[in-house]
């Protein structure tokens, strides 16, 4: 928003008020003239120093006695009558029963998800320790197989040999 002066000398925008001519202070200038002028002397400066250490201890009771009336204050209006009071537990049980039922309900949920993972992974050890039994059987009825015969052939040429060697034998007696 911009405004000019009537006097025609200077047209300026600004967005200050055409009244104020004073610069803005800093936040550390108005703390400054708020409170008091700097000490000159070193005496007075103690005398600052003497003044804040014994200020600020009082003024931190003060706030702290202030929060507690502001607590204490609160508390007998919230439970000033038995009526109110009773009322105030009765929400706080509901409170506490519903907390304790939602909690309840995720164990229980939690419960449910841990037995049905367990029952899954059972079910699929079960299976492929039955997978691999019946593997292992057919392997071992296999193998069987072959030394039933391969153990047929060798007796029956170990009885061939016997049978030439006896033949070689009685033909040379």
């Amino acid at each position: 928003m911009a405004t000019t002066s009537e006097s025609g000398a200077s047209k300026r925008a600004t967005t200050r008020k055409a009244t104020s001519t004073r610069p803005a202070r800093t936040s550390r200038q108005r703390t400054r003239t708020r409170t008091q002028a700097q000490p000159k002397t070193r005496v007075e400066h103690a005398q600052v120093l003497a003044e804040r250490a014994v200020l600020v201890p009082v003024g931190a009771s003060l706030l702290a006695r202030d929060n507690l009336l502001a607590g204490v204050r609160d508390f007998t209006s919230r439970y000033g009558t038995r009526t109110s009071l009773e009322r105030e537990l009765k929400r706080y049980e509901r409170r506490g029963a519903s907390a304790r039922n939602r909690f309840e309900r995720r164990v229980r949920k939690s419960r449910a998800l841990v037995e049905r993972e367990l029952r899954q992974r059972r079910r699929g050890v079960e299976r492929s320790f039955k997978q691999n039994r019946r593997r292992l059987e057919r392997e071992v009825r296999l193998v069987r197989r072959d030394l039933e015969k391969q153990s047929d052939t060798l007796s029956n040429r170990v009885e061939k040999l016997i049978g030439e060697a006896q033949g070689r034998l009685s033909s040379v007696a």
